[in-house]
């Protein structure tokens, strides 16, 4: 069994999707071995890059998996990857254990349709698994402070360059 600290980073991306109030997409996950509160339950959408595809093709990809938004422009990334770990105490059944956290490329999207676009009961047009309950829109300064605290620098980092994006227009 690999150590801990040999572990590699899983690559994926993150999106901050801004609607047009300034107010960013946050859902409720649906589970995770991670998330062990009501409060730290929140997260912008994310996932794994596939082996070979381009790491925007993979954030709109991800966000219509997630949330089925198609209506979007691409209005910010960040230029470096963001990394960061997950507790050892859940990195072996977390990823079946092969990760020890991620490196992510993160972008902000500019949400051009209407709320009733969004559906993340039935996202991907139905034929992807729901990873949220529930969501809601929320001032990008908030944000760190609803997700497991273990991935906060990240979220901090992500307002620190997203936030002059996040208003109304």
């Amino acid at each position: 069994m690999t150590r801990y600290d040999e572990l590699p980073y899983r690559t994926c991306v993150g999106v901050a999707l801004i609607n047009r109030a300034g107010l960013v997409f946050i859902g409720r996950r649906a589970g995770g071995i991670e998330h062990v509160d009501d409060t730290h339950v929140w997260q912008m959408p994310q996932g794994g890059v596939d082996p070979g595809e381009d790491t925007w093709d993979a954030a709109r990809r991800e966000l219509f998996e997630e949330t089925n938004v198609r209506s979007v422009e691409k209005i910010g990334e960040v230029p470096d990857w963001l990394i960061y770990d997950i507790p050892r105490t859940v990195a072996g059944r977390a990823w079946k254990g092969r990760y020890r956290g991620q490196r992510q490329k993160w972008f902000a999207l500019r949400f051009t349709g209407s709320d009733s676009e969004i559906n993340v009961s039935s996202p991907g047009g139905g034929v992807h698994k729901p990873e949220f309950t529930s969501w809601r829109w929320e001032p990008m300064q908030n944000l760190p402070e609803l997700i497991v605290p273990f991935k906060r620098p990240v979220y901090e980092r992500v307002v620190q360059e997203f936030s002059q994006l996040a208003v109304a227009v």
